[in-house]
Formats: structure tokens, sequence, C-alpha cells
């Protein structure tokens, strides 16, 4: 059984490792095993998640059985979206998916912004699986960007939204 709870800097190595594990399994085959390892070394590495991790107004949460992390997730309060919080990260390894891991840790992350009247979350447009998630989870499409993630990064992704309390 996984539990989730807040990550620590000790976790920053092997939520580095699941996070390049998910990421060649979900996107290799649509942008190529280069640009995901870019991508990965960009956005995954260790000094790249202990920024997210020092951030304020963010949950940065686990899925941990003791042994092994099956997932990570990571939310944060908009800098520009006003009463808005931002769902950055839900990861599930492949071989833990469809147990529920993901289900428990945005359950936390939801719970985690009392100030909060919606959460905006980017989505890769044929990743189904997520996006099938999200809508049973209660978010709607809202628009598209070109660059999910940041402003140069080519991936285009729906962007998607609930509302909370």
């Amino acid at each position: 059984m996984f539990f989730v709870r807040t990550a620590s800097e000790r976790d920053l190595a092997r939520v580095s490792a699941l996070l390049g594990e998910t990421w060649h399994a979900t996107y290799d085959t649509l942008y190529g095993v280069e640009k995901v390892a870019e991508l990965t070394a960009k956005w995954h590495s260790v000094p790249a998640l202990k920024a997210r991790l020092a951030r304020k107004n963010a949950e940065f949460v686990v899925a941990d059985n003791g042994k092994d992390i099956a997932g990570m997730g990571f939310a944060a309060m908009s800098d520009t979206l006003k009463k808005g919080a931002i769902l950055h990260q839900l990861y599930v390894l492949p071989k833990f998916q469809r147990q529920g891991i993901g289900r428990d840790m945005f359950a936390e992350l939801e719970t985690c912004f009392p100030d909060a009247e919606f959460m905006q979350l980017e989505v890769e447009p044929e990743n189904l699986a997520a996006i099938s998630f999200y809508e049973a989870h209660g978010f709607v499409k809202i628009g598209a960007t070109a660059n999910c993630g940041d402003d140069q990064s080519g991936i285009p992704a729906i962007i998607m939204e609930k509302p909370l309390g």
C-alpha cells in the first residue's frame, strides 16, 4: 500500500528517475528519445526539483510504500492567475498505474490551496489516458498552448481547469 506524503530533499534523486522513466514511456513515441531526454534533463533534474521543493505556496508529494516511490505530484498557487492553483506535475510509474495512486495524490493536492477557487493544468493532446483521468476528476478543457511548461518547449498542450471549494 502506498501512502501520500510531502516530499523531502532525500526523495529527489528517486523522483528524478521516476520522471525520466515515466516521460520516456509516455512521450518517446511522440517526440523522440532525444527531445524527451532534453526536456527531462531540464525540467526533472535534481536541482530543478529542489527549486520546486523550496517554492512557497506549493505542495510537492510522493506516493511511498517504504520501498518504492511510485508517483509524484507538484502543484502551486499561480503567480499570474488570481485565486488559481496550477497542477504542474502528476506522474505515476507505468508499473504502478491504474492502482489509485494518481487519484490519491491528486486528492491530497487539491486540498492544499484553501484560497484557490480553481486549479489548472496542461496536458499533452495525445495523452488520452491522462486526459480521461483529469476529466474523471472534474477538469474541463478551456484552451490550448503551443509551449507546454515554458515559452520555448515546442510541446503543445491542452489547458484544463477545475473549480475548487
